[in-house]
């Protein structure tokens, strides 16, 4: 004889079963809010966001449908970061995702308890964002861009491009305290290779002029350029300088090259951003940012422009260009 299931057993199941639908289709239909704190417009930030957006939309997440995006930028003000980090706040985004140091730092100083993804960071250990990179701790976590470490590979590029480099100057910002570190790597790289390094301090857009023409005067051979909040948002400015001064410049990004810059080694950002959209869906799926560990970048892009090589009078080495990813003929 088949034993009957207890009449309150059976109500006790249904109501979880119901229970559990509801929640389902509640968070199915969440709309879920990023607030975005970028160091550039939209605009000129098009190939990052593209790829965030693609991330997302793999992942489930579509703007329009489930999510909104709320972007913000400083537009090569660093100092604009905390005002907007706190009106990101106060919109009630459910997770921010920033770019850069003074972006994450802004952020993580606005609140303490919104999930803060970084894109990309330069060196978020050194610089107190997090405690650690297999658990962050807190509400950061994300990806490191490994900018300080890429200094001394791009003065080793820029010295296969222009044999007769002696002497150098590096444009940074150094109120950014990732930079900072990025010289002394490039300093002990120039002094390895008896080679003179030349800082260039940077803050305000009206002194690039100023620099590079300090840069003639201390008759430097070439100009290392850092990614910064200023620097992007000042892309044709600081190309066109370099080339009216007739500097040899490497970038650390591919978008200087594609705006007449000669040379550019760093991480992918698109591919950094796209990583970044995985962080995101984990954390809201209910994934806690500070068990999630930070990420360093896995793919790396040399860039070449050939028409700025040749308006310098410079032969790029066949050597050189077997190891570019893009070339602009």
């Amino acid at each position: 004889m088949r034993a009957r299931r207890p009449v309150a057993t059976v109500g006790l199941v249904l109501v979880v079963l119901l229970a559990f639908r509801g929640a389902e289709a509640q968070e199915a239909g969440k709309v879920y809010r990023i607030g975005v704190l970028e160091t550039t417009g939209a605009a000129l930030n098009a190939a990052n966001l593209n790829a965030f957006r693609t991330g997302l939309k793999e992942l489930g997440y579509v703007e329009g449908r489930n999510l909104v995006i709320e972007y913000r930028s400083a537009d090569g003000r660093s100092e604009r970061f905390p005002a907007l980090a706190t009106q990101l706040v106060r919109s009630k985004v459910d997770l921010i995702l920033t770019r850069g140091t003074p972006a994450v730092i802004a952020a993580k100083n606005a609140t303490p308890t919104i999930p803060i993804v970084m894109a990309a960071s330069g060196d978020p250990l050194s610089t107190g964002v997090v405690t650690g990179l297999a658990r962050p701790g807190g509400n950061v976590t994300g990806l490191s861009a490994l900018t300080a470490e890429l200094g001394g590979k791009r003065l080793h590029l820029l010295k296969e491009a222009v044999p007769v480099l002696r002497r150098v100057a590096a444009l940074l910002d150094m109120e950014n305290p990732t930079l900072a570190i990025q010289w002394q790597a490039i300093e002990a790289a120039a002094l390895s290779m008896d080679v003179r390094p030349q800082l260039l301090d940077v803050r305000k857009a009206e002194h690039f002029g100023p620099a590079f023409d300090a840069a003639i005067k201390e008759r430097a051979d070439a100009v290392i350029v850092s990614l910064s909040t200023l620097t992007q948002s000042n892309v044709g400015l600081v190309t066109d300088l370099a080339a009216r001064r007739r500097l040899p410049s490497v970038y650390s990004s591919r978008e200087f090259v594609d705006a007449g810059g000669l040379m550019a080694y760093g991480v992918s950002y698109p591919d950094l951003y796209r990583r970044a959209a995985k962080y995101v869906a984990k954390i809201f799926q209910g994934a806690k940012a500070a068990d999630l560990p930070i990420e360093q970048p896995t793919k790396f892009e040399l860039a070449i422009n050939m028409k700025a090589a040749k308006a310098l009078g410079l032969t790029i080495p066949p050597s050189l260009l077997l190891q570019a990813d893009h070339v602009v003929e």
